[in-house]
């Protein structure tokens, strides 16, 4: 996922001499099926043609060590190179245009273009398209809605009227109010009072929405995706990598940078952003938040003293403390290739790929992405219970125990209700806790 905008540069570039294609080995059992591979192509817009190895093939014949892995075959079938790793654009690029300067010159290279059709120009127009993430403002009254695929957010009313929209529908990085911002995969969202802080994912920045002005400016990063860990530095001036949330917590905004594998933090008021909690590498490993190893965190939610995250790689729930000598502990999650459907406490419970947390009071609600389940952690036992889902994909309404999701990604708490986005089924559905209930969202005056 990290590599496929830097990919996506040179395949515009070379259109006519490179064809890039996709072989999907996977790690979680969630995806393995062609169904749910068929859904990540068109939600990430990947436009070349994508095998999928379910049985490592592929991956065993040309003997690949790690994810990604970059392999560069000849005109004539030949394996004439290998990258592991993310890797810099412009690096690439030269090695790339020396290939096509050889293989023109031995004229063996042929310009037809390759017939496939691309996923995601086959979807369905519908009021939202592969939602990300969710934000309830109490204060206000509103939901936030990332329409990711949309490129935009919807500011609706809890019954799902919509108010205002902000972004022009189209992907791309541009400030400006509600209808000429452009925005790019936007993700996680905090609201507080006249202010919106969103995790523009495909541009990796943090915008600032002044909601009374309708106005959508960038407070962090400078739309270059990082491709090394730094120390931060001035919001605008730095380059981040995959920002995928954000939760608000007394005039500090904590970020989760999946692409580094880290927290980061801004200082609102000073306009500095720099790393939080994590060292960069991945992993699951507690201690001092300095020396905690993290691995692709994707959702965030702060409350009190601490900040509670989704740890995706690792399917875990981990907590950051706030504060001097501040320390990572891992509340759910065991590592890097533990995981499962469990309910249970502590190390006993099992998630998979968790990519969102919510926290209410002495509970943290998550969404356990690809076991198609939102779930809730006491912070007394630190037991965790299935709050609705079969844990088999689908988008069934009724009683929370036979509903059904599909690769839900974000929770919002309000009460005695929680809104989830249900990325893959294109829904917010809310969830009644007092009457354990599910239902989906009814999206109005929409244009």
């Amino acid at each position: 996922m990290h590599i496929l905008p830097q990919l996506r540069k040179l395949e515009e570039k070379y259109h006519d001499t490179m064809v890039v294609v996709g072989v999907h080995s996977a790690k979680f059992d969630a995806e393995k099926p062609t169904a749910n591979v068929r859904e990540a192509v068109a939600r990430y817009n990947v436009r070349h043609p994508v095998v999928n190895d379910v049985n490592f093939e592929l991956w065993k014949s040309y003997s690949v060590r790690a994810w990604p892995t970059l392999l560069f075959v000849d005109p004539e079938g030949k394996v004439i190179g290998r990258h592991e790793g993310e890797f810099p654009l412009d690096g690439l690029d030269r090695v790339i245009s020396d290939m096509i300067g050889e293989f023109e010159r031995k004229g063996v290279l042929s310009h037809e273009a390759l017939p496939f059709q691309i996923e995601a120009e086959k979807q369905a127009a519908r009021p939202l398209m592969f939602p990300g993430k969710v934000e309830w403002d109490g204060d206000s009254g509103q939901l936030f809605i990332a329409d990711s695929n949309h490129h935009r957010v919807l500011i609706t009313g809890p019954d799902g009227d919509v108010r205002h929209v902000i972004g022009s529908g189209e992907a791309g990085n541009e400030d400006g109010g509600f209808g000429g911002a452009v925005l790019d995969n936007p993700q996680g969202m905090a609201a507080h009072g006249d202010s919106l802080y969103i995790a523009d994912a495909g541009t990796h920045t943090i915008k600032h929405v002044d909601l009374a002005a309708r106005r959508v400016t960038t407070i962090a990063g400078n739309g270059q995706q990082s491709l090394y860990r730094h120390a931060g530095g001035e919001g605008r001036s730095v380059p981040l990598n995959s920002p995928y949330d954000v939760a608000l917590r007394n005039g500090h905004l904590y970020i989760a940078m999946a692409g580094f594998h880290q927290l980061w933090m801004m200082d609102l008021e000073a306009g500095t952003v720099a790393p939080f909690a994590g060292d960069g590498n991945e992993d699951l490993k507690d201690g001092l938040r300095e020396e905690a190893r993290l691995a692709q965190p994707y959702g965030v939610a702060a409350q009190n003293s601490n900040v509670f995250f989704a740890d995706s790689e690792t399917s875990a729930v981990r907590v950051a403390k706030i504060g001097d000598r501040g320390r990572v502990v891992t509340l759910v999650g065991v590592g890097l290739f533990d995981w499962g459907d469990r309910d249970g406490a502590g190390t006993e419970a099992r998630l998979q790929h968790v990519q969102g947390v919510a926290a209410g009071p002495d509970t943290v609600f998550i969404a356990d992405t690809y076991n198609h389940r939102i779930k809730k952690m006491s912070l007394a036992t630190l037991k965790v219970t299935t709050v609705a889902g079969t844990g088999k994909t689908g988008h069934d309404d009724g009683a929370a125990e036979s509903a059904s999701f599909n690769e839900p990604a974000g929770v919002a708490y309000a009460g005695d209700i929680l809104y989830v986005a249900d990325t893959n089924n294109h829904a917010i559905r809310v969830i009644d806790l007092a009457e354990q209930t599910v239902r989906t969202l009814e999206i109005t005056s929409l244009e």
